[in-house]
């Protein structure tokens, strides 16, 4: 990894994309710093720790802005849910599925829809946002009432909303001139903003001068690299269907015969299914949020029996994890169109018969590959929770934030590696 930094920063175009990646990331961190008018981030930050897992699993992914009542508090979830919605409605409406097989004239149309659907998303998220800061007095106390309370509140969701549309446009900036996903970077960059904190709160446990916490921390240590090494295992890990192509003679040449097969990684769906689960567990912090229910009353314990700190949450969490997975991938992969196309292609997986056995046996090896990344995605999530429950430590950085961490640092190499393999290909008469 370090020779392939080293080598990028030799090479002046790799070395310029490097710098404008940097550039960009250290706008989304000034902007991370920048007050959103008439809130009160105290207040805010009172509300975090009481929202179990809907606000402070955002929080996380926005780098701290959110509990400091920043521009960038909604980050660029409204892209990734615009994003999330226009993959489904690409495989469930004929239009978007047409435009998705137009090449690179389709995609630009689609990239232009996912804009203006998180534009919309964005602003819906940030009424909902001010509505929730107000009910819990997040906003300044002048400004919630009269003439005065209407400007501050068109304020605050234009300032939310704005936010939200330029991370998407610093994003796209990273696509075109930078190096890796740039959501991708924003989303990374936020994360890591995170690892000082976390470390002081590791170093702030071991000054309580309490015995158990010299073994807890060690461990947490431990095994937070442990999970890093599982993670990096898992994500590169792959089944490989042999796939076998027949001869055939065009005119007087000979084309086909040789050997590939068909990588199917245990991976596949990413971090999506966790996004999902996640999300559709949110939902009862929100009601609690917004409605507040008594503390001894039957919807107040029944909704907080949802909490991200909870048993009842971490089962749920991980069966939906499994249940997300599954309906990714089956939305995904078609076995019948991957059989399909092997077949015009003259290909064919050895000991198996073309059409419906080759479909069988592609989706019976996908169902397995499913299910083993399923479980993996399962652990890696509600791992922290488990850890809270049996400890009463508070993993500062859970496993899906080490998930999009190390993701997206191999993605990033993975790239450098490729524009290296770009610039220093051996030439023909080398």
């Amino acid at each position: 990894m370090f020779g392939t930094i080293r080598n990028a920063l030799k090479n002046p175009d790799i070395r310029k994309k490097l710098f404008f990646t940097l550039f960009i990331i250290a706008i989304f961190r000034i902007g991370a710093k920048i007050p959103v008018p008439f809130l009160d981030a105290s207040a805010l930050s009172n509300l975090l720790g009481d929202s179990g897992n809907l606000l402070g699993y955002l929080d996380i992914l926005t780098g701290g802005a959110l509990a400091n009542a920043t521009i960038f508090a909604m980050s660029i979830t409204p892209y990734i849910n615009s994003s999330i919605i226009i993959q489904l409605l690409t495989v469930a409406l004929p239009p978007l599925e047409r435009l998705s097989k137009e090449g690179e004239e389709g995609r630009k149309k689609i990239a232009k829809i996912t804009r203006y659907v998180t534009v919309v998303l964005a602003l819906i998220q940030a009424i909902a946002y001010y509505f929730l800061l107000r009910s819990y007095g997040a906003v300044q106390m002048a400004y919630r009432t009269g003439w005065t309370g209407v400007f501050a509140a068109v304020v605050i969701i234009a300032v939310f909303t704005a936010g939200a549309a330029l991370l998407m446009w610093l994003g796209e900036q990273i696509n075109e001139k930078g190096i890796g996903n740039g959501i991708s970077m924003i989303l990374f960059a936020g994360i890591i903003s995170r690892v000082p904190s976390a470390v002081a709160y590791l170093i702030n446990l071991l000054m309580v001068d309490e015995a158990q916490y010299y073994v807890y921390v060690p461990l947490i240590v431990l095994i937070f690299f442990a999970i890093i090494v599982f993670i990096v295992v898992m994500t590169n890990a792959e089944r490989r269907i042999p796939v076998q192509y027949a001869k055939r003679v065009v005119g007087r040449k000979m084309y086909g015969g040789q050997s590939s097969h068909i990588p199917i990684k245990v991976s596949m769906s990413g971090v999506l299914p966790i996004i999902f689960a996640s999300s559709l567990l949110s939902i009862p912090g929100l009601i609690v949020a917004l409605w507040n229910p008594g503390e001894d009353s039957f919807w107040g314990n029944f909704l907080r029996a949802f909490n991200y700190d909870q048993w009842l949450y971490a089962v749920l969490y991980f069966l939906l994890i499994i249940a997300f997975n599954y309906f990714y991938i089956a939305i995904q992969y078609n076995p019948i169109e991957i059989a399909n196309n092997l077949r015009k292609n003259n290909g064919a997986i050895p000991g198996i018969r073309p059409g419906k056995p080759t479909s069988d046996f592609i989706a019976k090896v996908i169902s397995k590959i499913t299910f083993v990344g399923a479980i993996y995605l399962g652990l890696v999530a509600i791992f922290p929770i488990i850890f809270n429950q049996l400890t009463g430590v508070n993993v500062a950085l859970g496993g899906t934030s080490i998930l999009i961490v190390v993701g997206v640092a191999l993605d990033t190499m993975r790239s450098l590696e490729s524009q290296l393999m770009m610039r220093h290909h051996k030439g023909f008469l080398e």
